[in-house]
């Protein structure tokens, strides 16, 4: 076997020269900035995010640590044209290189502007812009609540308008308007202004969302989907007031009424106060006329009614004439009615006399004796009758009766039971039996028994004997 020629090339481990690379490529590139696309975008269970950024001829592995993505101002999606900031270092357990991300953007205004439009389609798609859901706005609100920063003009023009116009109570939620923290602050602002009850703070008539102008990227807050979905899940109505009249956020599109700018959303909230009274004041006014005008009118027509009526003098004249003319012909009717009736009583009177009533009562007693006489014949007669009827019943009854046919000579003979033998065969030896005669019952006992005493005839029973 030959030997292995002698050289001075070092000799390395697999971790020392993986940890050699290492050092040399973070030393090499210790803060990069790259642009790609984003593609193969996973975000594992422990929270890191993993993709790949590509162009046409080369891949570069990427990494955004949990706690960095928390920090990051743009969300990283699939297809996505960035720019990315970080640190290039290798993964000795793969042999790649790798970036870690630590800083995120898109790669210019096209790229950012597609990603919008992009975002406004899909969100479109799911209804959260549709004109029907949208709410009208109170006309006087009693409580407005204002989400934007607290050290801007926005809301000193907000609350000098609103004092120009109508002061109303103002509820303050102060977020910030740009920067990592602003869409996550004003989605829980806009959720926790619907969230009052009323108990602790008035729940408002309405919501402003309002900032100041500024470039895409500051405005970028209020193109987050959380503060689009947000706005439109607000039950409360909202208008949004971002950027100047040229600047379009996503929130417009999801909010119920669009202002162009803080100063405009104040106006759309409440109504000129001087113009209300004023046209109160004209109302009044015109009320005021109306009623003078109509009872003008009503005493115009009062007047013209009365010029057709006729005098009193007119109206009582015949009525007056026709109660004369009937108080004179009531005395002459009392009269004459009074003689009428006295004539009536006379002949009544005539007819009341004892020697007629007398004769009356005769008849009445001569009628009621010749009543009496036929009542006595009519009972006499039907009583004759109802007698005949029972002695033919009764002797039916005696000629069908059993008795009579015992007086001929026969005995009805009984058990020990009470119950009628009518046959030999239904007696027992020595069985004791009753003999019925006619004029009365006797014992006996059947042959191959001993006969007892006589005993005194008894009548027969009341239930087979005669009526009569």
């Amino acid at each position: 076997m030959s030997e292995t020629a002698p050289t001075n090339l070092p000799e390395f481990t697999v971790s020392e020269l993986s940890g050699a690379i290492r050092r040399a490529v973070e030393d090499g590139f210790p803060l990069v900035r790259v642009r790609g696309e984003i593609s193969g975008l996973k975000t594992v269970a422990s929270g890191h995010t993993y993709f790949d950024l590509k162009d046409e001829k080369a891949v570069l592995n990427a990494i955004i640590w949990k706690q960095q993505s928390r920090a990051l101002r743009l969300r990283p999606e699939q297809g996505m044209d960035v720019i990315c900031t970080g640190r290039v270092t290798t993964y000795p357990g793969s042999s790649r290189y790798q970036l870690i991300v630590e800083q995120m953007e898109l790669a210019g205004q096209g790229a950012l502007m597609a990603l919008l439009e992009e975002r406004r389609k899909r969100l479109l798609a799911e209804g959260l812009f549709d004109v029907a859901r949208k709410k009208k706005l109170p006309f006087l609100p009693e409580v407005i609540g204002v989400i934007t920063s607290p050290t801007g003009a926005v809301i000193r023009d907000i609350m000098h308008r609103l004092n120009d116009r109508f002061p109303r109570r103002v509820l303050l939620w102060p977020v910030a308007v740009q920067g990592e923290k602003a869409a996550a602050e004003i989605a829980a602002a806009i959720a926790g202004f619907n969230a009052l009850d009323g108990t602790g703070l008035p729940r408002p008539d309405l919501l402003i969302v309002a900032r100041g102008g500024g470039s895409l990227e500051d405005l970028m807050a209020f193109n987050d989907e959380a503060v689009v979905r947000a706005a439109a899940a607000s039950v409360l109505p909202l208008i949004s007031a971002v950027g100047h009249e040229t600047d379009t956020t996503l929130i417009d599109f999801a909010a119920d009424v669009r202002a162009p700018t803080p100063s405009a959303a104040a106006e759309l909230a409440v109504p000129v106060r001087s113009d209300l009274i004023a046209a109160t004041m004209e109302l009044e006014r015109r009320a005021l006329r109306t009623f003078s005008k109509g009872m003008q009118d009503r005493r115009r027509h009062l007047t013209q009614l009365v010029r057709v009526l006729p005098k009193p003098e007119t109206l009582f004249a015949q009525p007056r004439q026709r109660f004369d003319a009937a108080a004179e012909r009531l005395s002459g009717a009392l009269s004459r009615n009074l003689a009428a009736h006295r004539a009536e009583l006379a002949e009544i009177a005539a007819l009341l006399r004892p020697r007629v009533i007398g004769a009356r009562f005769l008849q009445a007693q001569e009628k009621l004796a010749a009543l009496q006489a036929r009542a006595t014949r009519a009972f006499r007669t039907r009583h004759a009758a109802a007698a005949r009827e029972l002695h033919a019943a009764a002797r039916v009854l005696d000629s069908i009766s059993y008795k009579s046919v015992l007086a001929r000579g026969f005995a009805l003979v009984r058990g020990g039971d009470g119950t009628l033998r009518r046959r030999a065969a239904a007696l027992a030896p020595g069985e004791c039996l009753t003999l019925v005669f006619a004029d009365g019952e006797t014992p006996a006992v059947a042959a191959g028994g001993k006969t007892p005493g006589a005993v005194k005839a008894k009548k027969p029973p009341a239930d087979q004997g005669s009526l009569f």
